[in-house]
């Protein structure tokens, strides 16, 4: 009987020692595992782990009211009977008092890699057979780009993702992949659904010994792998469409632009060109101009120039970029200038949006159309862009816009989040804090004392992912894997689909949740549906008895290599892209037709509301980088984060001019500060950041102490900013933000807490 556990850092082999203690191996037909996996094993059984229910006492003694003690109160073990009690009340007289509109039930992608036991397919079917919910629609990582990619392709983002030119059709073609923002391995080492082989860095090794040159356009020399020998262009972040204005100039000037393309495959050039040359009463996006924003040599630039011109290119934009102040611009313009160099649709180039940003992109697969677990249909039309929560819980009522739409934020009452931690995804974490003591009652599904778990009223105790037996079924990668139950459930914690059951049994509505069937059930269900579907694709699985003993099963690779928009390609009137004009639009009439002041009908440049041309009172630019030791905050509790702390903290990258300016020194603890927030951090001092420019990843368990108004631990996300992208997209933009930096005092340095396992926050 095979022993595989899928997730969305790799697949894994487990076992269990003489003391019956669980072990995790990588999988032996993974050629590049990842190391922080292996940690899972001791992160299950450590003393974070919460045992049983919780209620917190300042919740228990006002129930029904906000107290303004969520992160700062003690908790108060009960029964799982009593835990139900609690939670089912509160959902009916939320329901009964305000509406189902009054619960935001959130939850977030990358808690469970297995098809059945994913937290959010969980929350949605339990609420919507509840009548409905307030919900969140994007994803931090590409929010920006979700919105603006159908306005421009015709494509939604997953779409676009899935249809991506692979590294093996690029290293037969391409000459020269221009990287803004790198092609960091670090973050292909994940992918949401699971990972079966990690399959990036084989790619981009294909091309580099195939004779593909890299150029890395980034203020960090790591976000190339050091293998490329990449030509590093330093840029000061959030420049980066500024730089592409000007290389479209050079393009139109030398006349040296593909006019058939833009002919037959796009509208709205003219207009954009006249932008680009200053005919709109604006400056020329000349070299000397980028140059003077981007801090990037005039004769550079123009070097740029000539090789996307005399060679077969690729423009490739990190997802990093629309993480920024007018995030939308930087991903429009890099295809704007893709479609200029002419080959969208050959394997000689184009472009790419999050090549090496997660393991799939670029892999050679064939989309299948799994089954998952059945949700329902949402009641409830109320929803927010998912990085607008301080907002809507700041504002209930009060109108915004996104994506031309004028909408209403929801007045929430009660919260129920399920996998995800807010305290890390969300940005201006002080700020956050204080809006999340607004709603009457926080009930969460966790696994460990976190963040999340520590700002709750009422916690039900979850499983791991080596705790119940489930399918890893991505559309998106081509290995299928069984996930067995490693080990029994930890103290007395139960799985998802075991807490929302129990709680559909106090609101009546069990039969309808769980339709008689167990866990084995369920899994069999969506093996067996998944059967039926992917027989429209020629293909057949084997039964699952053969499967489940098996313990994986592997499609057969494509026969023909995708290359992104072949078809619109080859005949863009019989393939038009589901845009207005059927075209690639560099021009948008719909979007002119917003009348945004902060998302143009073209690409365009926007100073952004923080960056190093426009230093105030902080002089260095903070970007909160993937981390390499975990995914987002998961298992920052394990061996791996834990021993890349310097002093017990988040490692924050220090270019060795602004360390000698600021006498700080390899190992320190630093203070990294501005109007929002302080953050305590290990000083790593290294030449691979430009000056000017600090690196801190995010992920760090949020640890606030509250008396100092100090994050003692390198979250750098109390620092960051809450403003939306633009009011097209209303994206997060975690990388506009600029600090200050020094040695902190001994007075300010306090003891890291969050990994203490009292039940106290």
């Amino acid at each position: 009987m095979s022993s595989f556990v899928s997730t969305h850092w790799g697949t894994y082999r487990f076992s269990k020692d003489a003391n019956k203690k669980i072990k995790l191996a990588n999988w032996n037909l993974d050629s590049s595992p990842t190391k922080f996996g292996l940690g899972l094993a001791d992160a299950a059984n450590d003393s974070l782990r919460i045992t049983q229910p919780f209620v917190r006492k300042g919740w228990l003694e006002n129930k029904g009211k906000s107290d303004g003690k969520r992160g700062k109160d003690d908790f108060i073990p009960i029964s799982w009977d009593k835990a139900f009690e609690l939670a089912s009340e509160e959902l009916l007289k939320t329901k009964n008092t305000y509406g189902n509109s009054a619960i935001f039930a959130g939850s977030y992608g990358w808690a469970s890699a297995g098809r059945f036991h994913h937290a959010k397919s969980q929350v949605n079917r339990f609420f919507n057979l509840f009548g409905g919910f307030s919900s969140s629609f994007q994803s931090y990582s590409y929010a920006a780009a979700q919105t603006l990619l159908p306005h421009i392709i015709g494509a939604d983002l997953y779409s676009t993702l899935e249809d991506h030119t692979t590294w093996n059709a690029l290293s037969e073609d391409c000459e020269l992949v221009l990287m803004f923002g790198g092609m960091p391995l670090k973050n292909s080492k994940v992918s949401a659904g699971g990972v079966g082989k990690h399959t990036t860095e084989l790619g981009i090794k294909k091309c580099f010994d195939n004779g593909v040159e890299f150029v890395n356009i980034s203020p960090l020399i790591a976000d190339s792998p050091d293998f490329l020998n990449a030509k590093q262009v330093q840029v000061r972040p959030n420049t980066d469409t500024a730089l592409m204005l000007s290389l479209a100039f050079i393009l139109i000037k030398n006349d040296s632009y593909n006019k058939d393309f833009i002919r037959d495959y796009t509208v709205g050039f003219d207009s954009f060109a006249d932008y680009v040359l200053g005919k709109k009463d604006s400056q020329e996006c000349s070299p000397e101009w980028a140059s003077s924003i981007t801090s990037i040599p005039v004769k550079t630039i123009y070097e740029l120039a000539d090789l996307i011109i005399t060679k077969k290119t690729m423009i490739s934009i990190s997802w990093s970029l629309q993480r920024a102040s007018r995030g939308e611009q930087p991903l429009w313009m890099g295809i704007t200038l893709a479609a200029m160099l002419g080959q969208i649709g050959t394997a000689s180039g184009g472009f790419g949006f999050g090549y090496s940003s997660v393991n799939s992109t670029g892999d050679s697969f064939q989309r299948m159309p799994w089954k998952s677990l059945p949700q329902g249909t949402n009641k409830v039309k109320d929803f927010i862009p998912v990085a607008r929560i301080t907002d809507m819980l700041e504002s209930p009522g009060e109108e915004f816009n996104y994506d031309g739409q004028k909408l209403k934020y929801p007045d929430i009452k009660l919260i129920y989040w399920a996998g995800g931690n807010p305290f890390h995804h969300h940005q201006d974490l002080n700020r956050l804090v204080k809006a999340w003591q607004k709603p009457n009652t926080i009930i969460v599904n966790e696994i460990w004392w976190n963040p999340q778990a520590r700002h709750a009223d009422i916690i039900f105790p979850a499983n791991t992912a080596l705790e119940r037996n489930d399918l890893m079924l991505n559309p998106r990668d081509p290995t299928i894997v069984a996930n067995k139950c490693a080990m029994q459930s930890f103290k007395d914690s139960k799985t998802d689909y075991e807490i929302f059951s129990g709680l559909a049994k106090k609101l009546g509505f069990l039969e309808s949740f769980t339709e008689n069937k167990s866990e084995m059930d369920w899994i069999q269900y969506i093996w067996d549906k998944s059967s039926e579907a992917i027989k429209e694709k020629n293909l057949s699985l084997p039964s699952f008895e053969e499967f489940w003993e098996k313990g994986f099963y592997e499609l057969p690779a494509p026969k023909i290599e995708n290359i992104m928009l072949s078809d619109f390609r080859k005949d863009p009137n019989k393939f038009p892209l589901k845009t207005p004009s059927g075209k690639i639009e560099i021009s948008s009439k719909t979007i002119e037709s917003f009348q945004l002041k902060d998302c143009l009908s073209h690409p365009h440049w926007f100073e952004p509301y923080e960056w190093l041309g426009n230093i105030k009172n902080y002089s260095l630019h903070l970007i909160s980088s993937q981390p390499k030791h975990r995914l987002h905050s998961q298992l920052d509790n394990g061996l791996d984060s834990q021993n890349s702390k310097i002093n017990g903290r988040e490692p924050v990258l220090i270019n060795s001019n602004d360390a000698l300016n600021r006498d700080i020194e390899n190992g320190d603890i630093v203070l990294l500060y501005n109007a929002r927030g302080k953050v305590l951090a290990g000083a790593n001092i290294s030449d691979n950041v430009m000056p000017g420019v600090v690196v801190l990843s995010t992920g760090a368990w949020f640890d606030p102490d509250y008396d100092l108004n100090i994050e003692r631990h390198g979250n750098p996300n109390v620092l960051t900013k809450d403003i939306g992208t633009s009011s097209l997209g209303q994206g997060p933009t975690c990388h506009t933000t600029l600090v200050e930096l020094k040695k902190a005092n001994k007075e300010e340095i306090m003891d890291v807490n969050i990994f203490k396992s009292d039940r106290k926050s």
